[in-house]
């Protein structure tokens, strides 16, 4: 633990303001298509649950923490993709908050009772598995910030 929190004490400022920016974005992106936010474009059929805006609100923050991990520091080189658990927990919080109704592939699928009697309840357990997802891609990304440190290529050719 202590090791984590001394990877998270390394962020730059530049992170940490990616990190909110693409929270606060990720939780728009979700928020207005399944009208947690009241928008005249999007609608609902069913009220929100009461707990699809806290659910929300942690998995952007974690998505905004995830994304800061592809970010390079002052001393780290930009990394590559290895995962999409991150990605995976964006989609599935998508389908946690929703409206079982208005979904169109849960339809197809299920049928309108079938939404209703089926999809709606394994909504928290789609919450809880997306905040799982971008969780574990989270400590798994800053526990291999650090796992390979490539020297900065400047401070190398000032040795030289």
């Amino acid at each position: 633990m202590r090791l984590f929190l001394t990877e998270l004490s390394r962020w730059t400022a530049k992170r940490w303001w990616f990190a909110l920016a693409t929270a606060v974005a990720t939780y728009l992106f979700i928020a207005l298509p399944t009208a947690l936010i009241d928008n005249p474009i999007f609608g609902r059929e069913i009220e929100p649950t009461w707990w699809a805006g806290g659910a929300l609100v942690v998995s952007s923050i974690l998505a905004g923490l995830v994304a800061a991990t592809y970010v390079a520091g002052p001393d780290t080189a930009p990394r590559k993709r290895e995962g999409r658990l991150g990605w995976a927990g964006g989609l599935v919080t998508f389908f946690a908050v929703g409206c079982p109704v208005c979904n169109k592939l849960v339809l197809v699928a299920l049928g309108y009772t079938g939404a209703i009697q089926y999809f709606a309840p394994i909504q928290p357990y789609l919450a809880i598995g997306a905040i799982a997802l971008l969780g574990w891609a989270f400590v798994a990304r800053v526990r291999r910030e650090n796992s390979c440190r490539i020297p900065n290529r400047t401070m190398e050719s000032a040795d030289a």
